[in-house]
């Protein structure tokens, strides 16, 4: 295994606790590279042999390197940098006797009893004012501590617990934060003395905010042979990682190579800087148009273009094996998984399926395949509806996990140097 691979992600995922710290991670690594960013609002004059990136509400973010453009077409990973969790509310202040804890609500579709009993931080933007109304200061913002922990109930006073409990998001799940009998904190805006503090500025800078909970544990490595890593935030981050490392190792190649990391997929991509958006095709298209082509030569390109979109994939369940289905059985450090549905919400088909296995077969790596049982309704992706709006050849694949959308997920760390190992052959063409 490439310790600089693996040490790089877990080092991606520790500093990403949330969407808008990953996508300032990405920018740094992609900086670091001699990127340059693009400006929506301003002309692209783009070249050959450049490299350029282009963000979107700090939460999304596209980046490309342009080689010998003979097609102008382009060869694009897809992947998403938001993860199912708990956003704080405003207001968010809820006194019980002595004890302050915060209003939250859920976001995406966390396996809630797993947030449970763990520190938790809180991490994510400001919004300050300035002297333009319409474009305010942002500012991110991360804890870095153990702030606050969501407890459990005993079970001397649930003795059914072990049988099964569900939880109600607006009363079990809200982290408890602090102690207060001095009535220190009984401010409609206590949330925003808190950040004012942290970020030593004015408590009347604030116009608002946007914080989600997170797990204080790293990424950690486990295993009898050191074989899994075990993360939050695995879904997507390692896909986003992965997709950025290959676009900047790979110096020699033809065409547009582009790695796009959007935001809210975990609530279906609906926002303009999610897959659902206008957010994608029209950087597409700015960028044909950057090289002086028109959009004849956009809707042509798109036409011989190709997209893997990298989410990530169910694997077997050691103690859930009847939740597989009894053909297509995704081994963890089996290699990357290609994701099928008869109702389309994947978006491979016969032809991107078979584009993928040769392009693991040039890699000399392995590859299997995921359908849901056909009596279980599974999830979907960003591969369907991004390619929906751009109309490219599209797959979906991912790497094979464990424990997809709970606050640690598993992942081999042999199926990371895989997929990596068929993006960079992807992005050589």
């Amino acid at each position: 295994m490439d310790n600089k691979l693996l040490n790089g992600m877990l080092d991606f995922m520790d500093k990403s606790p949330v969407n808008f710290f990953a996508v300032k991670t990405m920018e740094e690594i992609l900086i670091k590279n001699n990127f340059e960013e693009l400006d929506l609002s301003k002309d692209f004059n783009l070249r050959e042999n450049s490299k350029f990136y282009i963000k979107n509400n700090d939460s999304a973010i596209i980046a490309f390197s342009i080689g010998k453009i003979k097609r102008g077409i382009f060869k694009i990973i897809d992947s998403h940098t938001d993860s199912p969790g708990f956003k704080v509310k405003s207001n968010p202040l809820i006194k019980t006797e002595n004890m302050l804890s915060l209003n939250t609500e859920v976001y995406g579709g966390p396996i809630l009893n797993t947030w449970l009993d763990r520190p938790l931080s809180m991490a994510g933007r400001v919004i300050l004012k300035s002297d333009d109304p319409l474009n305010p200061k942002m500012q991110l913002i991360n804890f870095e501590k153990n702030l606050c922990i969501i407890p459990n109930l005993a079970i001397h006073m649930n003795r059914d617990i072990n049988k099964g409990f569900e939880l109600n998001p607006q009363i079990h799940t809200l982290p408890l934060v602090a102690l207060d009998n001095s009535k220190k904190y009984e401010k409609k805006d206590f949330i925003k003395e808190v950040i004012s503090k942290k970020l030593e500025i004015k408590t009347e800078e604030i116009l608002d905010y946007e914080l989600y909970l997170y797990d204080r544990q790293k990424a950690s490595i486990l295993g009898l042979n050191d074989e899994f890593i075990s993360s939050g935030r695995i879904d997507n981050l390692a896909s986003a990682y992965l997709s950025l490392k290959s676009l900047v190792e790979n110096k020699n190649h033809t065409e547009i190579n582009v790695i796009i990391a959007t935001d809210n997929e975990e609530v279906g991509s609906g926002t303009k800087m999610g897959a659902d958006s206008s957010f994608i095709e029209t950087s597409l298209e700015r960028i044909v148009s950057g090289l002086k082509m028109n959009r004849e030569d956009y809707l042509k390109n798109l036409e011989n273009s190709f997209m893997i979109s990298s989410d990530m994939a169910h694997g077997i369940h050691p103690n859930f094996k009847e939740k597989t289905d009894p053909t297509n059985i995704p081994l963890l450090g089996g290699g990357p998984v290609i994701k099928y549905a008869a109702n389309k919400s994947y978006a491979s088909d016969s032809i991107s399926g078979a584009i993928f296995k040769d392009l693991c077969a040039r890699a000399k790596v392995p590859v299997q395949t995921f359908y849901n049982r056909s009596d279980l309704r599974g999830g979907t992706t960003i591969g369907p509806i991004t390619s929906r709006r751009i109309n490219v050849r599209t797959v979906d694949v991912g790497c094979p996990m464990l424990a997809m959308h709970s606050v640690r997920e598993l992942m081999a760390i042999k199926d990371l140097e895989y997929m990596f190992k068929v993006f960079k052959e992807f992005f050589s063409l």
